[in-house]
Protein backbone atom coordinates (compact mmCIF):
# COMPACT_ATOMS: atom_id res chain seq x y z
CA UNK A 1 0.00 0.00 0.00
CA UNK A 2 1.03 3.42 -1.14
CA UNK A 3 1.15 6.39 1.46
CA UNK A 4 -1.76 8.53 -0.22
CA UNK A 5 -1.25 12.59 0.09
CA UNK A 6 -5.21 12.81 0.06
CA UNK A 7 -7.06 12.68 3.20
CA UNK A 8 -10.73 13.04 4.22
CA UNK A 9 -11.73 16.74 4.69
CA UNK A 10 -9.27 17.90 1.94
CA UNK A 11 -10.08 20.02 -0.50
CA UNK A 12 -9.58 18.52 -4.03
CA UNK A 13 -10.00 19.64 -7.98
CA UNK A 14 -10.38 16.79 -10.48
CA UNK A 15 -7.60 17.51 -12.98
CA UNK A 16 -8.20 14.81 -15.48
CA UNK A 17 -11.27 12.62 -16.56
CA UNK A 18 -14.78 13.52 -17.08
CA UNK A 19 -15.42 16.15 -14.46
CA UNK A 20 -11.94 17.50 -15.00
CA UNK A 21 -12.01 20.98 -13.02
CA UNK A 22 -14.52 20.43 -10.47
CA UNK A 23 -13.72 21.12 -7.19
CA UNK A 24 -15.03 19.36 -3.85
CA UNK A 25 -14.66 18.34 -0.20
CA UNK A 26 -13.04 14.62 -0.13
CA UNK A 27 -15.93 12.48 1.96
CA UNK A 28 -13.92 9.12 1.93
CA UNK A 29 -10.72 7.27 1.17
CA UNK A 30 -10.08 3.80 0.14
CA UNK A 31 -6.37 3.33 0.79
CA UNK A 32 -6.53 -0.35 -0.65
CA UNK A 33 -7.79 0.76 -3.75
CA UNK A 34 -6.15 3.68 -4.59
CA UNK A 35 -9.61 5.93 -4.97
CA UNK A 36 -11.46 8.77 -2.78
CA UNK A 37 -14.98 9.55 -3.10
CA UNK A 38 -15.29 13.50 -3.63
CA UNK A 39 -18.54 15.97 -2.82
CA UNK A 40 -20.70 16.88 -6.00
CA UNK A 41 -18.51 14.93 -8.14
CA UNK A 42 -18.56 11.70 -10.46
CA UNK A 43 -22.78 11.31 -9.90
CA UNK A 44 -24.30 7.89 -10.76
CA UNK A 45 -27.22 6.47 -10.50
CA UNK A 46 -28.24 3.98 -8.31
CA UNK A 47 -31.63 1.83 -8.87
CA UNK A 48 -32.79 1.09 -5.44
CA UNK A 49 -35.12 -1.55 -3.79
CA UNK A 50 -37.43 -0.42 -1.76
CA UNK A 51 -36.71 -1.86 2.08
CA UNK A 52 -37.72 -0.56 5.63
CA UNK A 53 -35.10 2.48 4.75
CA UNK A 54 -36.08 3.84 2.27
CA UNK A 55 -40.00 2.72 1.16
CA UNK A 56 -40.19 4.04 -1.74
CA UNK A 57 -37.57 2.20 -3.72
CA UNK A 58 -36.49 4.18 -7.15
CA UNK A 59 -33.13 5.87 -8.51
CA UNK A 60 -30.99 7.30 -6.11
CA UNK A 61 -27.88 9.96 -7.48
CA UNK A 62 -24.57 9.36 -5.03
CA UNK A 63 -20.87 9.91 -5.52
CA UNK A 64 -18.87 7.07 -7.02
CA UNK A 65 -15.14 7.11 -5.85
CA UNK A 66 -12.73 8.80 -8.17
CA UNK A 67 -8.90 7.66 -8.56
CA UNK A 68 -6.55 9.48 -6.76
CA UNK A 69 -4.35 10.00 -9.88
CA UNK A 70 -7.03 12.17 -11.23
CA UNK A 71 -7.06 14.31 -8.10
CA UNK A 72 -4.94 17.64 -6.79
CA UNK A 73 -4.97 19.06 -3.73
CA UNK A 74 -5.88 22.67 -3.46
CA UNK A 75 -4.02 25.32 -1.70
CA UNK A 76 -6.16 27.01 1.23
CA UNK A 77 -4.14 30.59 0.72
CA UNK A 78 -3.75 30.75 -2.87
CA UNK A 79 -7.03 28.21 -3.93
CA UNK A 80 -4.48 26.36 -6.68
CA UNK A 81 -3.85 23.08 -6.97
CA UNK A 82 -0.40 22.28 -5.28
CA UNK A 83 1.56 19.53 -4.24
CA UNK A 84 2.13 17.97 -0.42
CA UNK A 85 5.39 17.46 1.09
CA UNK A 86 5.87 16.47 4.82
CA UNK A 87 8.34 18.12 7.09
CA UNK A 88 8.69 18.34 11.08
CA UNK A 89 7.91 21.15 12.76
CA UNK A 90 7.87 21.95 16.77
CA UNK A 91 8.50 18.08 17.07
CA UNK A 92 5.31 16.97 14.87
CA UNK A 93 5.43 15.65 10.99
CA UNK A 94 2.85 18.06 9.33
CA UNK A 95 1.94 18.13 5.78
CA UNK A 96 2.13 21.91 4.12
CA UNK A 97 1.84 23.29 0.56
CA UNK A 98 4.65 23.04 -1.44
CA UNK A 99 3.13 26.46 -2.99
CA UNK A 100 3.01 28.83 -0.40
CA UNK A 101 4.47 26.69 2.36
CA UNK A 102 1.60 26.71 4.90
CA UNK A 103 0.66 23.44 6.92
CA UNK A 104 -2.10 21.51 5.73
Amino acid sequence: MIKLKIKSGDTVKVIAGDHKGSEGKVLKVDREKNRATVEGVNMVKKHTKPSATNPQGGIVEKEAPIHISNLSLLDPKTNETTRVGYEERDGKKVRFSKKSKEVL
